[in-house]
């Protein structure tokens, strides 16, 4: 199934391909991931494309480093990045997708304030 999605202001827009049936959104609890309240789709590179917007993007890393929180520039809103866990793939965050996207999603909660000790549940 594909997706569409992008920021508020319209500068970042992407497309992810999600095989059905649908896997559970990850609403984690870490720090970052609940201010910006982010819903966790992991994907493979391959079943993202960017569409538009690559100049439009920054970066923020934290901690390890690992992981590039990518957001648009203009809006602030952060529509995907590469995570530490699958630094090979995606992490989109379900409440960017188009329309009624993420109505079709179940949420799973996620304890990322102990990222080390559930790592497991999400690889």
């Amino acid at each position: 199934m594909d997706f569409q999605g992008g920021c508020h202001c319209g500068r970042v827009r992407f497309r992810v391909t999600v095989a059905e049936p649908l896997p559970p959104a990850l609403d984690c609890n870490c720090s970052v991931c609940a201010m910006k309240g982010f819903l966790h789709l992991i994907v493979e590179k391959s079943a993202f494309e960017l569409l538009q917007g690559a100049e439009d993007l920054t970066e923020y890393r934290f901690g390890t480093g690992a992981a590039r929180h990518l957001f648009c520039r203009a809006c602030g809103i952060h529509g995907f990045y590469i995570p530490r866990s699958h630094p090979d793939g995606v992490d989109v965050n379900v409440r960017c997708l188009d329309g009624d996207a993420r109505a079709r999603f179940s949420v799973q909660p996620y304890d990322g304030q102990n990222w080390e000790a559930n790592i497991d549940r999400i690889r």
